[in-house]
């Protein structure tokens, strides 16, 4: 006596996640660049940069929803 097929059924896929948008203040690298100045009343401004941590976006790159 031979077993009875079982019917296949469709797998169900989900759609991808969209990716969220890049930061607008750090372009997406998670980092802000500053000029260093020097001085206390001229306030030179040098070839020096400085990098900081994204205050918007918090160092991940994507902008707040």
């Amino acid at each position: 006596m031979a077993t009875a097929k079982k019917p296949t059924t469709r797998r169900k896929t989900t759609p991808p996640a969209p990716e969220p948008a890049l930061c607008p203040d750090c372009a997406g690298t998670g980092e802000t660049r500053e000029t260093v100045r020097v001085g206390a009343r001229k306030m030179r401004v040098t070839d020096d940069h400085q990098t900081a941590l994204c205050l918007t976006c918090w160092g991940t790159g994507h902008a707040a929803a």
